[in-house]
């Protein structure tokens, strides 16, 4: 339980702010005794005071409560009830020492009164001190706003007159507008730059109605639009001198396919950086059209340098004097056949004269490339720096201009609307550009593309792999990056060589589709798929170092599908010779091929072949080995109708077309000299259609060994179950048929 000290302390006194100091238990005398508590508390805000305090506990509960409360200096009598305060009673009742005490209090109340007085006296003193020392603080106060004022006055002036003081040489400078030489440019630069920081000042708008600053201001102005006239004529001149430039005469020699290059026209307008970087900053709306003047004005003298480049590549590729150049142009156009329109400048020469390397188009092609990325990449490195197109000069820092001035104090920019300010921004700006400076270079390129494809038949495989290899070189190069215009052009062209040799699969594809067989043709390996052969040959040895094979595995697999078409329209054909012998010669011929180039692929398609050949092979055998006994074979074939239809065996002698008696009709007709006539004439046949190319005899005449051999087994099992007991036999044997087989491939031997 807790004691009363701190209950009086929670209850009574922390709440208003006291500390207790001594408590004192009491009671009045009676019947009834009602405790209370007396309390010496102290005040805990200033002056501090005593209190006297009754406290005592409410009606319920264990809180308590303050009754009564005395100032302890009004406290004049404790009137206690006890035996001990008797000492107290003795002092009362003693009179002598009441009158001392009382005159003791009054010799005190005296000394307190002359005490009052002096006081008083020192607070009328004090407070005319006080009165002056107000007046001189206020004073020092206006004194020091005095100083503090023309302190800032001061600084104000000289950040005005430090700021907005462009020199004499400065304006000069900028007033003759001289860029006629290096030293003079120096000038302008740094007279430029030097009117940019004064202009830039900030300042408050009050201070432009002074007459000093506004005169200031206004020759600042005049001086910037003079200075901006005479720049954008003096650069405007030099653009339009360098649009009229002369293509270098070294490029006009036909032994070396070499770019030109604009590295002195450059060096000229590099000194004029930092004026391009103060125009934009201080006038971007005059700037916006410099450099649209610079692109139309080069964008001429590119157009002649580049036509007078590709002239030149065309005339080294052909291999041809620059007379004879456009007569072979010409030639181009009148091309013979149909299926070779496009591809068929090799083709329209005279004789092998005019057969080129094919290693030429790829090497030309290559050094094109090699021409124009360094062309292309400086034009794009020189425009980004020059005309601030590049991330850097986006930003105020990166123009070359002051970012504070003399007196410390921030620069205002101009308003910042026609900078880019986002990357695709910067991205486009330079590439919307080099598209008008560069804007005949994508028809040139794709004019020599096209004299690539009509170089020779399939040059359109070459174009597409050295694009694709190029491209694919420059993604994983540094110059990449800086030459994203370039890469961007180039893209339009792979995209043109893919569409011109999808173009080439497709005539070639119609080709083979809708070629036709002589029907007097003796058969052999069909003109087709030569042209296949040949097409798969010229590719590979293209793509054989290829980085991406996958337009060439499409191209594969659409040609041997049409080949595979048209040799199965040969069903179909009215050809003299046999179309079973043609087409196993065929497909025996593509599957040969097929597992000789080990092209990925087309694997499915040489297991396709391979069955195709066995299939038209063994209808091919079994369509010829009727001739040699071809009664024998049609009487056998009936009776085994008739078994089929339900005869048995033992009744079929009992036929009369197939009685025994037609049977040795029948055998008398086959002895054994006349088997090995028909065999040694359907050799012969075999012989003269079959193509010695293929080598397909060895195997057609052991096949037919086999199945003659089989056959005649067949014959003998028929007899014997058919013909039981008759004693029926052919004249020959089956060892007198491997002689006639092995006698007959010696004599022809």
């Amino acid at each position: 339980m807790a004691s009363p000290w701190i209950l009086l302390e929670k209850d009574v006194f922390n709440p208003q702010n006291e500390r207790l100091l001594e408590i004192v238990h009491v009671w009045k005398t009676g019947k009834k005794r009602k405790n209370s508590i007396l309390c010496v508390a102290v005040a805990a805000w200033r002056p501090m005071q005593l209190f006297l305090e009754k406290v005592k506990k409410a009606d319920r509960g264990d809180q308590y409560k303050m009754t009564d409360r005395w100032p302890l200096k009004d406290l004049k009598l404790v009137d206690g009830k006890n035996v001990n305060q008797a000492n107290l009673q003795a002092i009362i009742s003693s009179e002598k020492q009441v009158t001392l005490l009382m005159g003791s209090i009054d010799e005190a109340l005296a000394e307190v009164a002359k005490v009052e007085e002096t006081l008083q006296v020192y607070d009328e003193l004090l407070g005319s001190v006080k009165q002056q020392m107000d007046h001189i603080q206020q004073g020092n106060s206006l004194l020091h706003q005095i100083d503090s004022n023309h302190e800032k006055l001061m600084s104000e002036i000289l950040f005005l007159t430090s700021n907005l003081d462009l020199s004499k040489k400065h304006r000069q400078a900028l007033s003759r507008g001289d860029l006629s030489s290096p030293s003079k440019v120096k000038a302008c630069i740094a007279a430029a730059e030097a009117l940019s920081s004064c202009m830039n000042v900030q300042i408050q708008p009050g201070y432009r109605k002074l007459q000093a600053i506004a005169e200031q201001l206004i020759m600042f102005e005049t001086l910037k639009q003079n200075f901006e006239n005479s720049f954008i004529s003096h650069i405007t001149s030099i653009f339009e001198l360098q649009g009229n430039g002369q293509v270098p005469a070294r490029m006009q020699q036909a032994s070396k396919l070499i770019s030109s290059t604009h590295g002195p026209y450059h060096d000229d307008l590099l000194p004029y950086t930092p004026l391009m970087a103060w125009l934009k900053s201080a006038n971007p709306i005059l700037f916006h059209d410099l450099p649209k003047v610079y692109a139309w004005n080069l964008s001429r003298l590119y157009e002649r340098e580049i036509k007078a480049f590709f002239e030149l590549a065309r005339m080294l590729l052909l291999g041809r004097t620059k007379d004879c150049f456009q007569e072979g142009l010409d030639k181009q156009v009148a091309c013979g056949s149909r299926q070779h329109t496009q591809f068929c400048l090799a083709d329209s020469g005279e004789g092998e004269e005019d057969e080129l390397d094919r290693g030429n188009v790829v090497k030309m092609l290559e050094q094109v490339l090699r021409e124009l990325q360094p062309l292309c990449t400086a034009e794009q490195r020189f425009i980004e720096k020059f005309f601030m197109l590049s991330q850097d000069a986006a930003d105020p820092e990166g123009l070359g201009l002051p970012a504070t001035s003399k007196g410390g104090k921030d620069v205002a920019f101009p308003e910042k609307s026609h900078w880019p300010k986002t990357k695709t921004e910067l991205e486009e700006q330079p590439t919307q550009l080099l598209s008008e400076i560069f804007s005949s270079l994508e028809p040139e390129l794709r004019g020599f593309i096209d004299t690539c494809n009509k170089v020779q038949q399939f040059s359109c495989l070459q174009v597409l792999v050295t694009l694709n290899d190029y491209m694919f070189e420059m993604q994983g190069s540094s110059a990449a990056t800086s030459s994203s215009f370039l890469n961007m052009g180039l893209s339009n062209i792979l995209l043109l060589a893919k569409n011109n040799f999808n173009k080439c699969i497709c005539v070639l594809c119609k080709e083979i589709e809708e070629a036709k067989v002589p029907s007097r043709a003796k058969g052999g390996i069909l003109p087709f798929v030569s042209r296949f052969e040949e097409f798969v040959n010229f590719s590979e040895d293209v793509f054989r170092w290829a980085q991406r094979r996958g337009e060439l595995d499409k191209a594969h697999t659409k040609l041997v599908g049409s080949v595979f078409s048209s040799i199965n329209s040969l069903a179909s054909a009215n050809l003299k010779v046999n179309t079973d012998m043609v087409m196993m010669e065929n497909f025996h011929h593509i599957h040969c091929f097929l597992y000789q180039k080990k092209i990925q692929c087309l694997e499915s398609k040489r297991r396709e072949a391979k069955q195709r050949y066995r299939e038209h092979l063994e209808r091919y055998v079994t369509k010829y080995l009727g001739q040699p006994l071809e009664k024998l074979n049609h009487f056998f074939e009936g009776v085994k109708a008739r078994v089929a239809q339900g005869v048995k065996e033992e009744e079929v002698s009992f036929q009369l077309a197939y009685s025994k008696q037609e049977l040795r009709k029948v055998i008398e007709k086959y002895p054994g000299k006349e088997v090995k006539r028909a065999l040694d004439t359907l050799y012969r046949k075999i012989h003269k259609y079959l193509s010695p190319e293929e080598n397909l005899l060895p195997v057609v005449w052991r096949a037919m060994e086999q199945e003659f051999i089989r056959q005649y087994q067949e014959f003998e099992n028929l007899i014997q179950r058919c013909y039981p007991g008759s004693g029926i036999t052919m004249d020959f044997t089956v060892e007198d048929l491997l002689n006639y087989f092995i006698s007959i491939t010696q004599s022809s031997m």
